[in-house]
C-alpha cells in the first residue's frame, strides 16, 4: 500500500528531505489501525517497532506499586513515543505501558529498518532526535505540573481540554481523571463536587456536563476566549 500521503500530511518536512534510505523506510512502513483500549506496549516488554501516530492518541502511563495509574503523556497525530525512542536507542525494555485512548492509526516501522535508516539517513536522524528532545521537554513539563501544580487548576484545565474534542458533556469517570492528573480518585471527586456546588458543572453517573466554561478557565488560570 502507498502510505506516502500519510507521510505528506503528518510529516511534510521529513518527506521533503527524504533521501534514498529514508524513502525506502517510508515505502516499507506499515499503516495499522488499533481499537480503543488496545495495549500498544507494557512494562518489561522489548521494543520491536518505532511507531508514528497519524490519528487518535496513545496514552502512556506508569503503574505504581500501589496499582495507581499515573499519566505520563499522550502520543498524538504527528508525534512519536519518547519511551519507544529511548528504548530503541538504549536497548532497554519499556518501564511503562501505552494504551490507545480511542481508535488510533499509526505508521509502524520494524526495529531493524529503523536502525538501518537512522545510521544511513541524516534527515531521519535529525527528525528522530528533534522529536525526542521536544517530547522530553513535554514530559518534564508534565512532571513539574503533577508535582507542583494545584489539583483544582489542573482538573479544570483537563476538563476544558477534553471538551474541545468531546463537547460539553464528557463521558469520563473520576478514576480516569485521577489517572490523568496523577492523584487519587477521592481528591478528584472532592474537587468535582465543589465545582458542582459552585455551578461550574453537573455530575451524573459516568458523565460530567460543563455548565460554565468561562469560570473553569479562570480556575485553570487560562484566559477565556
Amino acid at each position: 500500500m502507498n502510505n506516502l500521503p500519510l507521510w505528506e500530511h503528518h510529516f511534510p518536512d521529513l518527506l521533503a528531505s527524504a533521501d534514498p534510505p529514508l524513502r525506502r523506510l517510508m515505502e516499507a512502513a506499515e499503516a495499522v489501525t488499533l481499537p480503543a483500549g488496545e495495549r500498544v506496549f507494557e512494562p518489561g516488554a522489548a521494543c520491536r517497532h518505532y511507531l508514528l501516530v497519524t490519528a487518535g492518541a496513545v496514552r502512556v502511563q506508569y503503574l505504581t506499586l500501589s496499582g495507581r495509574e499515573v499519566l505520563l503523556y499522550h502520543v498524538r497525530p504527528g508525534e512519536s513515543c519518547v519511551l519507544t525512542t529511548a528504548c530503541v536507542l538504549g536497548g532497554e525494555r519499556y518501564p511503562a505501558e501505552g494504551v490507545t485512548d480511542e481508535e488510533t492509526s499509526a505508521l509502524v516501522i520494524p526495529l531493524p529498518l529503523f536502525a538501518e535508516t537512522l545510521d544511513r539517513s541524516a534527515p531521519f536522524r535529525r527528525f528522530v532526535f528533534a522529536n525526542l528532545a521536544q517530547r522530553l521537554a513535554g514530559v518534564m513539563a508534565r512532571m513539574e505540573e503533577v508535582a507542583f501544580g494545584p489539583v483544582e487548576s489542573r482538573l479544570a484545565r483537563t476538563l476544558l481540554e477534553l471538551a474541545t474534542t468531546r463537547g460539553s458533556t464528557l463521558a469520563v469517570t473520576h478514576g480516569e481523571l485521577a489517572s490523568e492528573l496523577g492523584t487519587a480518585r477521592e481528591v478528584v471527586s472532592r474537587h468535582l463536587k465543589r465545582f458542582e456546588g459552585e455551578g461550574l458543572l453537573r455530575l451524573s453517573r459516568g458523565e460530567i456536563r460543563l455548565l460554565d466554561p468561562s469560570a473553569l478557565q479562570r480556575v485553570a488560570g487560562t484566559p477565556a476566549d
